[in-house]
């Protein structure tokens, strides 16, 4: 039902080997993801109020966190139920994601529809979010 909103039972705290593995599996060698030198100098540069400071340890790739977000959804709001995922309208990363962060999930129904070319089957919208230890 629109409106109703599910916080996640699966949770991860997410490390260094992740980072690199998925970093260096995508092709994405940026160094910002994988460079401890550099990310000494970028530390301040992250963070909006200094509170979010990841100590010097590089920036977690974005669609990692992406793709655990959308993992740690699955068993209380798609898994069984979903015949193929459509896409997404908008996607922010508004706050940095460091290894060694501990993420959570919660997902909020937007919006469900009957589909027009597939009687017997819906359109759900979903609302994904990941916070960390610190919110």
């Amino acid at each position: 039902h629109p409106g109703l909103k599910m916080r996640h039972f699966l949770t991860r705290t997410v490390t260094e080997s992740d980072n690199v593995f998925f970093t260096c599996l995508t092709l994405n060698p940026a160094p910002i993801h994988l460079d401890h030198e550099l990310s000494k100098g970028n530390d301040n540069a992250l963070s909006s109020d200094g509170s979010e400071a990841g100590s010097g340890k590089p920036l977690f790739n974005s669609m990692f966190t992406l793709a655990l977000l959308v993992g740690m959804s699955v068993p209380e709001s798609t898994h069984g139920t979903t015949v193929a995922n459509l896409g997404f309208s908008e996607v922010l990363f508004p706050k940095p994601v460091y290894p060694g962060d501990t993420l959570r999930a919660e997902t909020t129904i937007l919006d469900r529809r009957e589909s027009k070319s597939r009687p017997t089957q819906g359109i759900v919208t979903l609302q994904h979010s990941a916070y960390n230890q610190r919110g």
